[in-house]
């Protein structure tokens, strides 16, 4: 959503950064704690496997979806957002192969737990570069569908 918003430049470029850095300092925050309270080693180097064209796929439609419904809420009913993101969410971790990252925080986060969650580092990067690529072809083609009557 940063990303889209940087694009569509409702944000500035320094208030982008600051919201990135939080995001991913959150996320590796929340895999401390996560492990923490199961007992785990607190970092660890993910060992699960996610790569081939039909995980980059499924990345690429998840993050499109997210940033859809997300706009789309946006446009019609802001105060939807929360449950929006979350059912889409809990369904894209069904229904696409990459089981839904769909945030480079998310994966990067990932990355630091050898869990059923988890995903390899050398994988992340392909990860966000199609998470990049669909908030992007999100972004683009959601500004032009759902343009107001302005």
């Amino acid at each position: 959503m940063t990303l889209s918003f940087l694009i569509s430049k409702q944000i500035s470029v320094t208030d982008g950064r600051a919201y990135i850095a939080a995001q991913v300092i959150g996320g590796v925050l929340g895999v401390v704690v996560a492990h923490l309270m199961f007992g785990l080693p607190l970092i660890q180097d993910s060992t699960i496997v996610r790569t081939g064209l039909g995980q980059y796929v499924g990345e690429f439609v998840a993050t499109f979806g997210l940033l859809a419904t997300i706009l789309g809420c946006l446009r019609f009913r802001a105060d939807a957002v929360p449950y929006a993101v979350g059912l889409y969410i809990t369904s894209a971790y069904w229904f696409t192969s990459s089981t839904s990252f769909a945030n480079p925080a998310v994966t990067i986060a990932r990355g630091l737990s050898d869990t059923f969650a988890g995903i390899q580092m050398v994988d992340v990067p392909m990860f966000i570069v199609m998470q990049l690529v669909g908030a992007m072809v999100a972004t683009m083609v959601f500004g032009w569908l759902l343009k107001g009557d302005d």
